[in-house]
């Protein structure tokens, strides 16, 4: 019985040897190939895959099929392995402009913009005038920090056909990128339900988008307690490495309304499956100086940010702890969302007052709070708006166990500009 089973096997293996074989050398390739391209298009590419590797044993320089398994390994994210096809096809086929534009998304795809910049010089001595090479190559230029000379290059494309929406709507995009500028001006009023007269605060800042980072500069005012203060500040955002990079800030003022020095640091590092965490400090030098200890944990999903941040605030009779939690949904870009965020617990950086020498006191107050905010920009995306709703409930300091309502209305507004 077993000698029976095991020739029943051994002659399973051979039928399907020959089979495998007489398919590899007999058959329309041209039916096989629209079949695999229904299997890679449908989801199903790693049996698309093993047609396509069939078929080129068959027909090692049928192009076109080359070129499309090159294609799958790159939707897959195998770019060496893509890169690989696609040259060998270039090689032997450089008039092949449709190989050109994939071999150079490819190498876009994979990070790689000044290798798809090459390729795309390349390609143009074949196919100078191509608007579909002009436009990877554009890319190529701005990923490479080049987007000037991207500019430069979707216009070309635009005096060779000036219908050309996808240039169109690219140089969109990149006037957007290129305006390295922006001013902006907020204002905002709290409204307290006893005790104190309505707050006003107002900001007026200046922004600049460097390679190195963005650089803010901010001149704060308010108007509390019937008196007038002012404080100037900076915030740096310097680039560090590839997914790192550092908040820093410091500011000064001479009115008791703001602290009369304020500075803070923080790493932000990106993570795998768009996380991203930091880790940093503020200090707030009043009569005495407190140091605050932060950070974050961030989470990208669709078209939603989850972050949370607490505060640690050491102090002679313990360390306070607060934290916020905020929720971001966006539209149709990073300026455009709505934002909702809920916090428990005190924190000296969020404080309206000074802190009059009562620092270790103060930081052990009650707090609860929620705002929403909702922030759009114009079909240009030059201007941006944003609306701000807040209510809180504080502890009074100076009447501990009691509390008030906080309601805070705010707008901004902001100007970009090359």
């Amino acid at each position: 019985m077993k000698l029976k089973q095991q020739l029943l096997v051994i002659l399973f293996l051979v039928s399907t040897i020959i089979f495998a074989q007489q398919k590899e050398f007999t058959g329309d390739p041209d039916v096989t190939f629209e079949s695999a391209r229904k299997l890679a298009f449908d989801g199903q590419r790693k049996q698309a895959q093993d047609s396509l590797v069939m078929l080129l044993k068959k027909y090692p320089n049928y192009h076109d099929i080359r070129s499309f398994l090159a294609s799958t390994y790159s939707w897959d994210g195998n770019y060496k392995l893509a890169k690989k096809e696609f040259l060998y096809v270039l090689e032997n086929d450089p008039k092949n402009e449709a190989a050109w534009v994939a071999a150079i998304n490819n190498e876009l795809w994979s990070e790689a913009p000044f290798s798809a910049l090459e390729m795309a010089n390349k390609a143009l001595a074949h196919f100078p005038n191509s608007e579909e090479i002009l436009l990877v190559k554009a890319k190529a230029e701005e990923n490479s920090q080049n987007p000037e000379d991207a500019l430069k290059t979707v216009n070309s494309i635009l005096s060779l056909n000036n219908n050309n929406v996808d240039a169109q709507n690219y140089k969109e995009s990149l006037n957007q990128s290129l305006r390295f500028n922006a001013i902006g001006i907020s204002s905002s009023v709290d409204l307290y339900s006893e005790v104190f007269d309505p707050m006003q605060f107002y900001t007026l800042k200046y922004s600049r988008l460097t390679k190195y980072g963005s650089i803010i500069a901010k001149g704060n005012f308010s108007r509390r307690f019937n008196d007038n203060g002012a404080q100037f500040e900076v915030d740096m955002y310097p680039k560090i490495a590839k997914g790192l990079y550092a908040y820093l800030n410091i500011g000064f003022s001479n009115s008791y309304l703001y602290p009369d020095v304020r500075f803070g640091a923080e790493l932000h590092q990106s993570l795998p499956h768009s996380f991203e965490v930091s880790l940093g400090m503020r200090s707030l030098k009043y009569n005495e100086t407190t140091n605050i200890y932060t950070g974050s944990v961030g989470w990208y999903t669709g078209n939603s940010y989850w972050s949370f941040r607490p505060y640690f605030t050491p102090g002679d009779s313990g360390t306070s702890t607060s934290g916020t939690l905020n929720y971001r949904k966006y539209s149709s870009d990073a300026d455009n969302y709505f934002s909702i965020a809920a916090g428990i617990g005190f924190s000296p950086e969020l404080y309206r007052f000074n802190f009059e020498g009562n620092e270790d006191a103060i930081i052990n107050l009650e707090s609860q709070k929620i705002n929403f905010g909702y922030y759009f920009t114009s079909k240009s995306k030059q201007n941006a708006w944003g609306t701000q709703l807040g209510i809180s409930h504080q502890e009074i300091s100076f009447n501990p166990g009691n509390f008030f309502w906080v309601y805070s209305l705010g707008v901004s507004w902001e100007l970009k500009f090359k």
